[in-house]
């Protein structure tokens, strides 16, 4: 697979001359994309609208340009071993399976497992967008068309994060395209149209409506996927989803199981920068903000002195990290980033990859019930700083009092894991307590209390003390490396 980004060359186009019998052949120049014009935006592809949506009309003007992929990958012989390896119906061990290993097992020769998808084109010089999935790993990539052509396609690039992959075929004559439209102007409820390869049974259009959006489903790091009751199976995946104006709005990538009618889409304005970037550079570069978020609960509006629970909450900062060099601090509530709301925790991880690295942006924050914005100048996110958000990232527990504590010894910070022997260890919950109720485990070390750093049992009690009955309590905990706040609210005595 070719992961170098391939530009446009000459190509020969056959002209139709005044006779029937006399085909000349000439060679056109293509000028080089610019990742700009990879697609059209905003063009329509015209067809009638009644009054009720034509589906038949729609399927005409857009069937061309959306087609089925078949990508093989070679599997070694013990990996077929594996794959095949399954329980005997009757229980324990197959019987025969020593015997066919011993006498058949080396003879096993190397076989294709094909996957089959789809895809779109987006430009006439034979630029097509899929599912990464679709081709991952893939030794070989056919394209087949409406028209029954097919072509072997080049892999120009893919992005595991977001499970897009850009191809190309080089095809003698320009290929029919499909534009892309806005998926932010996409309405609950609006009528979309799918076409795909379900279970390799060809060019297939299912219609239904908008179900969500802003869906997430535990995808990736970057879930934020348009939800569809329009039918969706295996094989449509990379397929397009089109709004009823002809325009592509979302990426048809992953199904529900377990339910009837539910499918999830890309919104196409996520993939508007990936693609760019893969045609540019054959893979995406992120912009890195180097923080740990975790949403925010009713219990803890009183602590951060909140209207709302509308924002980002930091649990924890990268060490030099741009958000660390520009300021940012534990405890802030980012509600707005580059111009963007931040209406929720999953908001942001987006909003900040989108951006290219190296550019300021303004980091809107509250911080002690002020707002404040804060420049910060992004760094590029890589896989080991991504391991190290992640180590950051909260553990889910949600409110909490019922706890005992002592000094954190040095003994204790070995088998903690920690390097900072300040605060205190919690060595007991109380069962059916606050504390106990919200998730507080043995083992957790307490750094704050109502925001006043604990440094050790003289200064948790201190910080306690001042807690009157009832009234909410903010802590800041440290579990296996992990940072979270956590709120609850103690039983009046």
């Amino acid at each position: 697979m070719l992961n170098t980004i391939l530009l446009p060359r000459r190509v020969s186009t056959l002209v139709a001359g005044v006779s029937a019998a006399l085909l000349l052949t000439c060679t056109v120049c293509l000028e080089p994309l610019m990742a700009a014009q990879l697609w059209k935006e905003g063009s329509r592809v015209e067809f009638e609208q009644p009054q009720v949506p034509s589906f038949a009309e729609a399927a005409k003007a857009l069937k061309p340009a959306v087609v089925n992929i078949s990508s093989r990958r070679t599997t070694a012989p013990a990996e077929q071993r594996s794959r095949r390896r399954r329980p005997f119906p009757f229980g324990g061990e197959d019987p025969f399976r020593e015997f066919f290993d011993r006498f058949f097992g080396e003879q096993r020769r190397p076989r294709h497992r094909p996957s089959l998808g789809t895809g779109f084109i987006i430009n006439t010089n034979g630029y097509i967008v899929t599912n990464n999935h679709v081709v991952e790993e893939a030794d070989e990539i056919t394209v087949t068309l409406a028209s029954k052509e097919e072509f072997e396609a080049t892999l120009i690039g893919r992005d595991p994060k977001t499970d897009l992959a850009l191809l190309r075929v080089d095809s003698p004559l320009p290929l029919p395209t499909v534009p892309f439209g806005d998926s932010e102007n996409l309405e609950v409820g609006e009528w979309v149209l799918a076409i795909g390869n379900p279970f390799g049974l060809g060019h297939t259009i299912t219609a239904g409506i908008v179900s969500a959006k802003g869906r997430i489903i535990g995808a990736g790091p970057y879930d934020d996927f348009i939800q569809t009751d329009a039918s969706i199976n295996p094989g449509n995946s990379g397929g397009p989803l089109f709004n009823m104006r002809g325009e592509v709005i979302g990426i048809n990538t992953a199904i529900m199981r377990s339910g009837q009618g539910i499918g999830f889409a890309i919104p196409i304005n996520m993939a508007k920068n990936v693609l760019s970037q893969l045609y540019d550079k054959g893979n995406v570069t992120r912009g890195w903000l180097g923080v740990a978020i975790q949403s925010i609960s009713p219990a803890m509006l009183d602590a951060f002195k909140l209207d709302d629970a509308n924002g980002a909450l930091v649990s924890g900062i990268v060490t030099d990290a741009p958000a660390d060099r520009a300021g940012l601090q534990q405890g802030d509530v980012i509600v707005g980033f580059h111009g963007s709301e931040v209406e929720d925790s999953s908001v942001l991880p987006s909003l900040v990859a989108i951006v290219a690295p190296g550019t300021t942006v303004d980091v809107e924050i509250i911080r002690n019930g002020k707002q404040m914005t804060i420049p910060v100048t992004l760094g590029e996110l890589e896989e080991d700083e991504a391991a190290r958000i992640a180590s950051l990232e909260p553990s889910g527990v949600a409110e909490l009092l019922g706890i005992q504590v002592e000094d954190i010894t040095e003994d204790m910070a070995r088998e903690l894991r920690t390097n900072d022997d300040r605060g205190v260890v919690v060595t007991d919950v109380v069962d059916e307590s606050p504390a106990a109720n919200a998730g507080i485990q043995p083992g957790d070390i307490v750094r704050e209390v109502n925001r006043q750093t604990v440094e050790d049992l003289d200064t948790y009690e201190e910080a306690t003390a001042q807690i009157e009955d009832g009234e909410p309590v903010l802590l800041l905990l440290e579990r296996r490396g992990n940072h979270l706040y956590v709120a609850l609210r103690p039983e009046k005595n």
